[in-house]
């Protein structure tokens, strides 16, 4: 697995050269706590999600990379937001250099349990007031605060 460092609005980050569809998963359990991991690729905590593939759409990528990350069957009910901020690059080992481009979806989990996997040290249901404690990127932070915001009306920018 490629390791990977974000850059947020840094004049010295790389230029990118790719732009690749990727979702994210705001899930929220009856009890108002949402499904957050801590990554393997950063040591940070964020939601999970990931590319998607070719012949999948992508209701389907988010269901997907929510039960590989996290073991929560999730069924997508929403659009939080589309987020494509040029500010912020992802620099791989591997030499891609990714603009954002990250579509964060509204789900609710349906069932399953909660395990870590390769690209997780830690799953964990993180109740509302104890995010402001974590280590979660701008990015992951402001479609977290849009997620909560629960607006009928996705996030463009």
């Amino acid at each position: 697995m490629s390791r990977r460092t974000d850059y947020f609005n840094d004049p010295n980050a790389p230029k990118a050269n790719s732009i690749v569809p990727a979702v994210t998963a705001f899930v929220v359990n009856d009890a108002g706590d949402v499904l957050l991991e801590r990554r393997s690729d950063n040591g940070r905590w964020g939601m999970p999600g990931g590319v998607q593939e070719v012949g999948e759409n992508i209701a389907g990528t988010v269901v997907r990379e929510v039960l590989e990350e996290t073991g929560i069957q999730v069924e997508v009910v929403g659009l939080v937001g589309i987020f494509t901020d040029p500010g912020h690059v992802i620099a791989f080992t591997d030499g891609e250099v990714r603009q954002e481009f990250s579509l964060c979806f509204r789900a609710r989990p349906v069932s399953g349990e909660i395990r870590a996997s390769s690209e997780s040290l830690e799953v964990r249901w993180i109740p509302r007031p104890e995010i402001e404690s974590l280590d979660v990127s701008p990015t992951t932070r402001r479609r977290l605060e849009e997620g909560f915001r629960d607006s009928s009306v996705p996030r463009i920018s």
